[in-house]
């Protein structure tokens, strides 16, 4: 075992493999989204899931301000939405989207799609975690989920 440093902390983490995920929000009709792999389940009862952002996002003040959240765990066909998602500041561009009830953006053609709530909000190290309780779903079976592992899309 060797002491722990950034760089190998990254590298053992890359061998992790994740799901991929756009986080999204409505801000005034001003329509954010963020790519993440830092999507997990909580707890059941509450269905309650985490994500988290660094301290230094772009737009990171206005999903602290956020009430609602849209997870959208992408499909396999969606890497590059997920590479545009994850620039300092992404464009939605031709990005086909419906509005939840809380009018969050839903990205079409996700693996699935949750409609939460902030629940609660955490600084830790450089990061935000979001811990949020999921309102409503959807899956769509016919897809398979986009996966990130050794800093590359399978």
């Amino acid at each position: 075992m060797k002491k722990i440093n950034s760089s190998l902390f990254k590298s053992v983490m890359s061998k992790f493999p994740t799901g991929v995920a756009i986080i999204t929000i409505n801000n005034n009709n001003n329509y954010f989204g963020k790519t993440v792999n830092s999507l997990a389940s909580v707890s059941l009862n509450p269905p309650l899931v985490l994500f988290s952002l660094k301290k230094k996002s772009s737009f990171l003040k206005d999903y602290k301000k956020s009430s609602f959240f849209g997870i959208n765990i992408l499909a396999r066909k969606q890497k590059k939405l997920s590479i545009s998602f994850s620039k300092l500041k992404p464009k939605w561009g031709d990005t086909k989207f419906s509005l939840s009830k809380n009018n969050i953006p839903l990205i079409e053609g996700s693996v699935a799609n949750l409609n939460c709530k902030n629940n609660k909000t955490i600084i830790q190290g450089d990061h935000i975690i979001f811990i949020c309780k999921i309102l409503e779903g959807q899956i769509n079976t016919k897809l398979r989920p986009l996966v990130y592992l050794n800093s590359n899309y399978l």
